[in-house]
């Protein structure tokens, strides 16, 4: 991947308080984060069997939601990664809407053209890559029918 540049990002609002504002809210507050769109992903904890909720980043192809499981560039998977892995069953929240998504991660085929889209909208992704020497894992969450 080629070397990318990296924009600080404001970080007032992280983690669980970013996850009340985007509750309480439906989105008014949290949903457009350092200038890219936001939604909740809820998954099932591996090892607790709890629900665990992380702001993401996210990009749209076609129906599907992308989001990636970069970390920051940190050595090792998020959490709500290996979560994902464990059971690709997860919610989703964009705005108001509340949706069932199953997981999946990109093949190495569908990548590319995936990664380029997800850098649309968060162009630290290419700086992310630079950070580490693991594959930084782009996933496809497709909407179910409840």
């Amino acid at each position: 991947m080629s070397q990318g540049t990296y924009d600080n990002p404001d970080y007032s609002l992280l983690g669980d308080d970013h996850v009340r504002a985007y509750r309480d809210t439906d989105g008014e507050t949290g949903y457009m984060w350092n200038g890219a769109p936001s939604l909740l992903l809820t998954t099932t904890g591996r090892k607790t069997g709890q629900p665990r909720t992380s702001p993401l980043i996210f990009a749209r192809d076609g129906d599907d939601y992308l989001i990636v499981a970069s970390m920051g560039g940190a050595p090792m998977h998020p959490q709500w990664y290996l979560n994902l892995e464990a059971n690709p069953s997860a919610e989703i929240q964009v705005k108001a809407e509340h949706l069932n998504v199953t997981a999946r991660t990109a093949s190495d085929d569908e990548k590319p053209r995936l990664w380029e889209i997800v850098n649309d909208a968060w162009p630290n992704y290419e700086g992310y890559q630079t950070r580490t020497e693991r594959k930084i894992p782009v996933v496809i969450l497709t909407p179910t029918s409840t």
